[in-house]
C-alpha cells in the first residue's frame, strides 16, 4: 500500500516541509560507533548529561536563529529519538531523526550480512526503513523523517547497495527524503546514479560530505543528475581525509559562481555526546577538533564567504530556501 507523505516528520511530530526555516542538514547530538554497547568500562549511559549537552548545542544554533537540525545517527550508531524528542521540546527546535545503517567499514554490518546469506536482506531492510518513516520508531511513535545512506571510500559495496535500493523504493512509496555520507567525498556521483536507477527523485535526495572532495569539476558531474549536495563537515580539518574550511569555502565559491546556488546545502557533521569512552585526541588534533562545533557555520564561515562576494540572498538560499524546497 502506497502512503504519501503529506508533511516532514519531526520528533515532536509532522511539520509542512516549507516550513523548516534555517536548517542545519546533517548533525549528531548522540552518537556512538557499533561496538560501543560491549565497552564494560563505560558506566550506564547518563542520560541527564546527554540531555544537557544536547540542549546546550540546540539552543546555540538557536541563538543563529536555526529553526530546524537533521539529526543523521544511523540506527546502529546509537540513535536515541528520545532524547531528541526531550531536546526538540526543551528549546523549540525541530528535529528530524533519521532511519538507515552507516557504511559497512564502520557500520554494524554483520547483522544484515548474515541475514541477506540466509534470505532476502533487501526486503527486509526495506521493511525496516518503510516501518519507521511511516509507523515509527521501537514503541515511541517517532517517525523517521530522513533516510540515512553511506557508502564507503572509492566504493559502493553490495551490502551498501542492499541500502540505497531499498531506500529507492521507500521514498517511491512515501515520498521520504534521503541524504547521504560519502567517505571522503567520494562515490557521489555513482550514489546519485544509483538511486535515480531505482527512481528515487533526485529532488529529494542531498548527496552528503561533497565538501570532502576539493574537485570542482567532480561536483559540477553530481549537481549535474539534479541532486542536492551537503556541504556538511564545517570545522572538520585534517582528520579523516578532511581538507580545510577555506578550501571548502573555495570550493562553495566557485560553485555559486557557476550558478548550483539552488542545490547547495550546509552543516558541520558535529558529535556532541561521543557514545563509549572518552575519545582523547593528540595536542595537534585536539587543537583543530576545537573549531568543529554547531555554531562555526555563523560565526566563521558565512563571515568568510561574504568577503568573497556571497551574497545575503544566496547565503539565504542555502541555509533556509534550499531545505525548505527539498522538504516540500
Amino acid at each position: 500500500m502506497v502512503r504519501t507523505l503529506e508533511k516532514l516528520n519531526t520528533v515532536t511530530g509532522p511539520i509542512a516541509g516549507n516550513k523548516v526555516g534555517k536548517t542545519l542538514m546533517h548533525e549528531h547530538f548522540v552518537f556512538g560507533y557499533p561496538g560501543f554497547e560491549g565497552d564494560k568500562t563505560v558506566g550506564p549511559f547518563d542520560r541527564k548529561k546527554a540531555l544537557e549537552v544536547s540542549i546546550a548545542a540546540a539552543e546555540r544554533a538557536k541563538a543563529y536563529g536555526v529553526q530546524t537540525i537533521v539529526d543523521a545517527t544511523p540506527n546502529e550508531c546509537g540513535r536515541d529519538v528520545k532524547v531528541l524528542k526531550e531536546v526538540s521540546e526543551k528549546t523549540g527546535v525541530n528535529i528530524v531523526c533519521a532511519t538507515g545503517y552507516y557504511f559497512e567499514g564502520e557500520g554494524a554490518s554483520a547483522y544484515f550480512k548474515f541475514r541477506n546469506a540466509l534470505g532476502d536482506g533487501l526486503k527486509e531492510i526495506y521493511e525496516l526503513m518503510f516501518m519507521e518513516v511511516t509507523e515509527g520508531i521501537d514503541d515511541t511513535g517517532i517517525k523517521a523523517g530522513v533516510i540515512k545512506l553511506a557508502s564507503s571510500k572509492n566504493v559502493i559495496t553490495d551490502y551498501e547497495r542492499l541500502f540505497f535500493k531499498a531506500a529507492a523504493k521507500v521514498q517511491k512509496e512515501t515520498g521520504a527524503h534521503i541524504i547521504t555520507h560519502t567517505q571522503e567525498g567520494t562515490m557521489g556521483q555513482e550514489q546519485a546514479e544509483l538511486l535515480i536507477s531505482e527512481g528515487a527523485d533526485p529532488n529529494r535526495i542531498m548527496i552528503g560530505h561533497m565538501c570532502g572532495n576539493t574537485d570542482i569539476k567532480y561536483a559540477a558531474k553530481v549537481l549535474e543528475k539534479g541532486v542536492y549536495i551537503g556541504f556538511d563537515r564545517f570545522g572538520l580539518e585534517g582528520f579523516i581525509g578532511c581538507p580545510t574550511d577555506g578550501e571548502r569555502e573555495a570550493l562553495a565559491v566557485s560553485l555559486l559562481a557557476l550558478g548550483y546556488e539552488d542545490k547547495i546545502m550546509f552543516s558541520h557533521d558535529t558529535v556532541n555526546v561521543m557514545l563509549g569512552r572518552t575519545v582523547v585526541f593528540p595536542p595537534a588534533l585536539r587543537e583543530i577538533m576545537a573549531n568543529q562545533h554547531i555554531a562555526r557555520i555563523f560565526e566563521v564561515i558565512i563571515p568568510d564567504l561574504k568577503k568573497m562576494g556571497v551574497t545575503d540572498d544566496q547565503i539565504e538560499k542555502i541555509m533556509t530556501k534550499n531545505p525548505e524546497h527539498f522538504f516540500r
